[in-house]
C-alpha cells in the first residue's frame, strides 16, 4: 500500500497556490452539487509533489471519504501500461514496431477490410498490407469499438457479442479471435481510430512473453515501481479502499452503477482498460515516463524510447481530427497528435483547452486523467469515478486551472 504525499509547498515548484485554490474551489462545487462523489488532484514537478487534494467521497452512499490510498478503476489509463510493456519488449529484440501481429497471433493473417453493405450483406476485399505493431499502439490499424454506432463495422462487432469489447465468458486469446474474424473499418496506416487495438498489443506481450498479462505487469513493470496498489482485481484487504463507481443519469446527478469484476482475478485480462490503481501507483509511473525511462534507479525503457513514445505518429505530423475517422474528426481533437499509446500536444493554439507543446498523456472512462508536460517538469493526475454519458467536460477545466497555476 502506498499514500500520496505532498512533498513541497506550491511556490516552491513554481506553482500559483491562489490558481489552485480555484482548481480546488471548481471540483468541490461539482461534488457538492452532486455531480461528484470525490476526487483526487495531484500536481508534481520537478519529482516532487507540490499540490495535494482530497474530497468528497469514494463511496457516498456508505459515506466513505476519498483518501490518498483510494483505489481507482482507471479504464484507459491502462493503455499506456500496457504500450511501455509492449516497447520495452522491443527494447529486448523480440519485436519491431513493423513487425506484423500475425507473426504472434495467426489470426489476423488475413485480414479483410470493409468496402460496403452491412450485417450479412457486408462486402469486404483484402487488406493492401497487414496490421502492423505499430498500428496497434497509435490506433490505426482498422479496429473499432461497438459502442460507437458510427459504421457498419461497429455493428458487426456488436452482433458478435463486443459491444463491452468481450464476448461473455471470454478470455482475452479468445476474444483477440473474434476481433480477427471482423472487417477492418478501413486499411491500416490510413486513419486514427481509437479502438480495441491495445486489448490485442496485450495478447502479443502474453505470447511474446509466455506469460498472462497480469503476471508480466506485475514482475516487470508494478514490481520494479513499487507499484504496490496496481493490478486487474483487488484483494479481500484492498476491497475497502476501492471507490463505488457512478454514472450520470438524466437528473443531471449521479447513481450507482456496475463496474468492472474485480473480486476475483478476471478471465479476460484488458490491456485496454482493465486495471486498478492507486495515485501513488499512477505517480511512480508517471515518474519514471517524466524521467524519461528511469525511476529510483530501476530503468524500464531506454531515454530514446520514451522520447519515441511521446512522438506523434499519425502520418505528415497531422492531428487526430485531420486524420481521424469520421466519429474522431471532432473540435476536441484539433492540435493533438497520437504517439505510442499516448495522445500527444501538437498546437497548443488548436487545442480545446489550454495545453503545452509536447505535453502526453490519456484518460479513462470514469473520468480520470493523467498527463506529463515535459517542458515544464510537470505531471498532473485526476481521480474520480463518474463515467458521463456525453463527451466528459471535466477535462478541458481541469487543463484549463491547471494551466493558469503554472507560474514559470
Amino acid at each position: 500500500m502506498g499514500h500520496l504525499r505532498q512533498e513541497v509547498e506550491p511556490r516552491e515548484a513554481g506553482l500559483d497556490p491562489k490558481a489552485l485554490a480555484r482548481l480546488d474551489q471548481h471540483f468541490a462545487h461539482l461534488v457538492d452539487d452532486g455531480r461528484l462523489p470525490g476526487y483526487l488532484v495531484a500536481l508534481s514537478r520537478h519529482g516532487h509533489v507540490a499540490h495535494l487534494t482530497t474530497y468528497g467521497c469514494r463511496n457516498r452512499e456508505a459515506q466513505l471519504p476519498v483518501e490518498t490510498d483510494t483505489l481507482w478503476r482507471i479504464y484507459s489509463m491502462t493503455k499506456p501500461v500496457t504500450s511501455v510493456a509492449a516497447l520495452m519488449l522491443l527494447e529486448e529484440g523480440h519485436v519491431q514496431l513493423d513487425t506484423p501481429v500475425a507473426d504472434f497471433l495467426p489470426a489476423f493473417a488475413d485480414p479483410q477490410v470493409y468496402v460496403s453493405g452491412s450485417g450479412a450483406d457486408t462486402k469486404t476485399r483484402p487488406a493492401r498490407q497487414p496490421i502492423l505493431l505499430r498500428h496497434l499502439l497509435t490506433h490505426t490499424a482498422g479496429l473499432t469499438f461497438g459502442f460507437y454506432y458510427a459504421h457498419p463495422v461497429d455493428a458487426l462487432y456488436r452482433d458478435a457479442g463486443l459491444e463491452s469489447s468481450v464476448p461473455p465468458g471470454a478470455n482475452l486469446a479468445e476474444t483477440c479471435d473474434v476481433y480477427a474474424s471482423l472487417p477492418l473499418q478501413f486499411e491500416p496506416g490510413t486513419q486514427w481510430n481509437y479502438s480495441v487495438a491495445t486489448n490485442v498489443l496485450g495478447r502479443v506481450i502474453e505470447v511474446i512473453s509466455g506469460q498472462d498479462l497480469d503476471a508480466f505487469l506485475g514482475e516487470r513493470v508494478f514490481g520494479p515501481l513499487g507499484m504496490a496498489d496496481a493490478g486487474f482485481c483487488v484483494t479481500d484487504e484492498q476491497a475497502g479502499r476501492l471507490a463505488e463507481l457512478y454514472g450520470e443519469d438524466d437528473k443531471g446527478g449521479i447513481t450507482p452503477i456496475a463496474g468492472l469484476p474485480l473480486h476475483g482475478r478476471p478471465r479476460f485480462l484488458s490491456g485496454s482498460g482493465g486495471m486498478v490503481a492507486t495515485a501513488h501507483d499512477y505517480h511512480r509511473f508517471m515518474e519514471m515516463l517524466r524521467r524519461r525511462g528511469e525511476l529510483d534507479g530501476t530503468r524500464l525503457l531506454a531515454p530514446e524510447t520514451v522520447d519515441m513514445m511521446a512522438s506523434n505518429h499519425l502520418p505528415g505530423n497531422a492531428d487526430r481530427r485531420t486524420f481521424g475517422s469520421p466519429v474522431h474528426q471532432e473540435a476536441g481533437n484539433a492540435g493533438l497528435g497520437f504517439g505510442l499509446g499516448v495522445s500527444v500536444v501538437l498546437d497548443p493554439d488548436l487545442t480545446r483547452s489550454p495545453s503545452t507543446e509536447g505535453a502526453f498523456g490519456w484518460s479513462g472512462v470514469a473520468s480520470t486523467t493523467f498527463w506529463v508536460d515535459p517542458r515544464h517538469d510537470l505531471t498532473v493526475q485526476f481521480f474520480t469515478q463518474v463515467r458521463p454519458t456525453t463527451t466528459n467536460a471535466i477535462f478541458p477545466e481541469l487543463k484549463r486551472l491547471v494551466h493558469e497555476a503554472v507560474l514559470v
